[in-house]
């Protein structure tokens, strides 16, 4: 409840333009996070057994959560481990490179989708920084959705060559469609191209978005 409240602090700040159903003052916000630290003090002097059940919960679960987010630096860092621990045992050693490098294959070439509003180069350079740093993946496809009759600009389609030299490690597709941006064509572009709604990306919407962030089933902000 304290991340939620810090988390709704830190959109203030950062992302006071995005859309969102409920709207809580700062100085209700700030009362309540008062309120969550004061409550978690008082349960910590009344039973500090308490903490140590906490804790032997939450740390697990953050370890857990850490390598989900780093596994491909902790697979880079087992095969490094094994290159050199197993020299002397060849086989096994080239059984388990391997297999941990077809781990690796696999997860790079998970594609990821980026929707477009046609945007400039640094809302594009902030989604490459993104993905390269949060992301295991080498294949990203931009897509843009154009009206009947619209064509892409000549200053878009060379910002992308620019991005393309700066970030060779991520093969870039970029993907034009006619037609409307909506969340039946995030469904059909899921199956179509079997990505995950959840490797679908958006820049923050304006107030003028006609859905709801929930509305788009799990595609997610790049602030």
């Amino acid at each position: 409840m304290g991340y939620f409240a810090i988390g709704n602090l830190l959109l203030k700040v950062k992302r006071s333009r995005l859309p969102r159903p409920v709207y809580a003052a700062p100085i209700t916000v700030i009362i309540a996070m008062f309120g969550i630290f004061v409550a978690l003090y008082g349960n910590i002097k009344l039973h500090p057994a308490y903490l140590v059940v906490f804790l032997q919960y939450f740390v697990p679960s953050v370890v857990l959560v850490y390598m989900l987010m780093n596994r491909n630096t902790i697979l880079e860092f087992i095969l490094t481990m094994v290159k050199s621990t197993f020299d002397k045992m060849r086989k096994v050693s080239l059984l388990t490179h391997l297999k941990i490098k077809k781990v690796l294959n696999r997860l790079h070439s998970q594609e990821f989708v980026f929707f477009s509003k046609a945007d400039d180069i640094s809302i594009l350079n902030k989604v490459m920084i993104y993905v390269q740093e949060n992301e295991i993946t080498a294949n990203l496809k931009i897509v843009t959705v154009l009206k009947e009759g619209q064509e892409v600009s000549e200053k878009f389609l060379s910002d992308l060559e620019v991005l393309d030299r700066m970030y060779p490690d991520i093969k870039i597709n970029f993907i034009t469609r006619v037609g409307k941006f909506s969340p039946e064509l995030i469904d059909e572009l899921s199956l179509e191209w079997n990505i995950p709604k959840n490797f679908m990306f958006i820049s923050v919407p304006s107030n003028r978005f006609p859905y709801k962030i929930s509305e788009l089933g799990g595609v997610r902000l790049i602030m």
